[in-house]
């Protein structure tokens, strides 16, 4: 998965700001421990950085 990142949901968007459930619906995860794979780019970096918390990454 050259150029590529796993992204994957560990915590739920429930009772965080609108903000956060945003970028996590911007990503495509909608669903605990969904994994999606995205681009590595630095907006999607970018997306990441927001929401580090929530998420696990596998390069």
């Amino acid at each position: 998965m050259d150029g590529q990142v796993k992204i994957t949901l560990k915590k739920s968007g429930i009772g965080r700001k609108e903000y956060f459930t945003k970028v996590l619906k911007g990503l495509g995860l909608t669903r605990l421990h969904q994994t999606v794979v995205k681009q590595d780019t630095p907006e999607i970096r970018g997306m990441i950085a927001k929401v580090s918390h929530m998420v696990s990454i596998e390069d």
